[in-house]
């Protein structure tokens, strides 16, 4: 199969990446199709062959910490070189048995944890190595060192960061520009037409400081993919098991009003929605889960479907107002 889907730089750093990509959360989650090795090989075969090429996972994903990236070490066997592959370092909300249990930015903790990423993963290199919660008790100094070193070693090529603040991105800038040391070059927050505080103060930051950036819950939790209605919900879908209280309290008047913008367009509620988010200069790939190889194709195909006039991305904002003119 000949992939449809274009690659995009991430910031201003060398790292090319498919524009759509895809979240490996839901590889080892119970109760999902890609629990076991089986349902995680198809899902990565059907990306890797749409050329959804950007994986994205940490090390507390799956039904225990670690096993996301242990089966996809696993189903990547041989073909480590036809992926990008990203993973992320130091949640707090998940011990992974290796101390210190607090400082999860500390030079310690990151040595531990790279190791048994690649050892997980069975690969001797990651392509973006990602802090996935800021660490208040370590200076950044000592953690953009200790992942530089990872950068000089080999072990990581670029790195970046996951939920930093507007004012932490540009702190983090000028520290690694005032000690001459590896810079972060991309930053992962939640955004969507959904959740569009991002554009506050982070893609702000994000587009200023040259970072690339990739949003998580882009279709917001599935809200915006046109499966979910006022009176009907999938009930093995993620939100039904696990985050009822979206869809009760999701806006559903807006969202009747985008399927109908979508329906006058001859285009789905997803294709449209990744068309929105592509339409941003500073994003660099809509990381989107998938439990079936269909709904990656889907995401492929979603790529390049449709793109956004500027007319249309008022109106988009007249349904979704974004955080400046919200009420």
């Amino acid at each position: 199969m000949t992939s449809t889907v274009p690659l995009r730089r991430v910031g201003a750093s060398g790292l090319l990446v498919s524009a759509v990509g895809l979240g490996c959360n839901n590889f080892g989650r119970e109760g999902t199709r890609t629990e076991t090795l089986e349902g995680t090989r198809a899902v990565l075969d059907a990306a890797i062959d749409a050329g959804v090429t950007f994986l994205d996972t940490a090390d507390m994903y799956g039904g225990q910490p670690g096993l996301s990236e242990t089966l996809m070490g696993e189903a990547l066997e041989g073909r480590r070189d036809q992926v990008i592959l990203a993973t992320k370092f130091g949640h707090p909300g998940r011990d992974m048995g290796y101390p210190p249990l607090g400082a999860k930015g500390s030079r310690s903790y990151i040595r531990r944890a790279v190791e048994a990423s690649l050892t997980r993963l069975r690969t001797d290199w990651i392509d973006l190595y990602q802090l996935h919660v800021p660490d208040n008790d370590t200076p950044m100094e000592e953690t953009l060192d200790a992942l530089g070193d990872l950068v000089r070693e080999g072990k990581v090529r670029y790195i970046g960061h996951s939920n930093f603040s507007g004012w932490q991105i540009a702190e983090a800038h000028f520290t690694a520009l005032m000690r001459r040391g590896v810079p972060y070059i991309s930053a992962q927050n939640q955004y969507s037409l959904l959740s569009r505080g991002s554009e506050r103060n982070v893609l702000r930051a994000v587009e200023r400081y040259g970072l690339g950036f990739f949003p998580y819950f882009p279709l917001h939790n599935g809200l915006l993919t046109g499966k979910f209605t006022r009176d009907d919900a999938p009930a093995d879908s993620r939100i039904m098991r696990q985050r009822q209280n979206l869809y009760y309290e999701a806006p559903w008047d807006a969202l009747e009003q985008y399927q109908t913008f979508c329906d006058e367009r001859g285009i789905t509620m997803l294709q449209a929605t990744f068309g929105w988010l592509l339409s941003h200069p500073a994003l660099s790939s809509v990381i989107a889960g998938a439990t079936t190889p269909e709904q990656v194709r889907a995401n492929a195909d979603a790529a390049t479907a449709w793109t956004p006039t500027e007319a249309e991305l008022q109106l988009l904002d007249g349904l979704f107002p974004p955080p400046e003119a919200a009420a």
